[in-house]
């Protein structure tokens, strides 16, 4: 079987599949019918462009800042649920 080649163009909009539209590699590979481990060349080949925010790192950080709050909103609640029990045995 003979060896298939690629065009840069076709490398670099694989590699755009990744960074810029939040497809995971193994999907990428999968939807363009290449090997895993050629995409994963190109990708060390063709880095993201540094500034750039891939979509999988602004959601780790956006569930990152999400699950911070919520943490605080519980103690907030649970602090007001303390109050309010407190607050009604006061009561004559």
């Amino acid at each position: 079987m003979p060896r298939r080649t690629f065009a840069r163009e076709f490398k670099e909009a694989a590699v755009k599949l990744i960074h810029e539209q939040g497809y995971s590699p193994a999907e990428a590979a999968k939807s363009l019918g290449i090997d895993l481990t050629t995409l994963k060349y190109w990708l060390k080949k063709f880095p993201a462009p540094t500034g750039t925010a891939t979509p999988e790192g602004s959601l780790r950080s956006e569930v990152r800042r999400l699950r911070e709050e919520n943490k605080r909103l519980l103690m907030e609640r649970e602090i007001l649920k303390k109050a309010t029990a407190f607050f009604a045995r006061q009561q004559p």
